[in-house]
């Protein structure tokens, strides 16, 4: 069994973002499949750059905020009570374009590739 909690995790900067930070809950190599579970914040103004993961599916749940979204081109908005689910090898840059902070759960789990 492997039990956290939310004030008890360190803050850690995203590989994609050193402004934006987040706290893992579940690390890569702790839970089967599972690569990550972290809660992320991004302040007004972050983007993780755009990306793919070749063999990495991911969750977003947006807590609070406004999620902006490009998913190979498409942009879209998402708020709070929103889950997206992205497959290996789709392109996807995320970011904050409002005033407030945006707060995501995300979920990393390992899979095939998406052909």
């Amino acid at each position: 069994m492997l039990i956290t909690t939310l004030n008890d995790l360190p803050l850690e900067s995203v590989s994609h973002n050193p402004d934006i930070k987040k706290k893992v809950f579940v690390r890569n190599g702790e839970l089967g499949p599972i690569t990550q579970f972290a809660r992320h914040v991004f302040q007004p103004g972050d983007v993780a750059p755009g990306h793919s993961h070749q063999d990495m599916g991911e969750i977003f749940y947006v807590l609070s905020g406004t999620l902006t979204l490009a998913v190979d081109g498409t942009i879209s908005t998402h708020r709070p009570g929103t889950s997206i689910a992205l497959l290996p090898n789709e392109d996807h840059e995320l970011s904050n374009q409002t005033d407030e902070n945006l707060v995501l759960l995300t979920i990393g789990a390992r899979m095939e590739p998406n052909s």
